[in-house]
């Protein structure tokens, strides 16, 4: 299980970092501290009289201009969090990193339990945590 460990973990470190540093700008430029739009604004970007989104489709208004200089980067960050952007491999990465982190979740858990009992057949200290 430690080969494994450790070995998986030299290629999904590089992408779970990548996927980790993704999702913090994504949620930096979303909290962002920034001001309530205007009335003007937001009535500026409101869709012509008698526009229907069409079937299929998914319709959203722009962003109002809230003075966050990251704003424009936030489908971008997103794309690229959730792999899209790579296509359908980039998505099959991101997914098989997500599952990976179950794995040493798991695979450090059964490890440490491993290492538990093999101090407690031998009568070192006793406790779950030692030096």
């Amino acid at each position: 299980m430690r080969k494994w460990h450790r070995w998986l973990s030299v290629f999904f470190a590089v992408v779970m970092i990548f996927v980790t540093i993704t999702g913090l700008l994504h949620y930096v430029v979303v909290w962002w501290p920034a001001a309530e739009p205007s009335a003007e604004a937001l009535a500026a970007l409101a869709p012509p009289a008698g526009f229907a989104c069409p079937e299929g489709w998914r319709c959203t208004p722009p962003r109002p201009d809230t003075g966050n200089p990251l704003a424009q980067y936030l489908g971008l960050f997103h794309h690229l969090h959730s792999g899209s952007e790579g296509g359908i491999w980039g998505e099959i990465i991101v997914m098989l990193s997500g599952l990976a982190l179950l794995f040493f979740s798991v695979s450090g858990i059964w490890m440490y339990v491993q290492m538990w009992q093999n101090r407690k057949t031998r009568g070192l200290k006793k406790g779950l945590f030692w030096k």
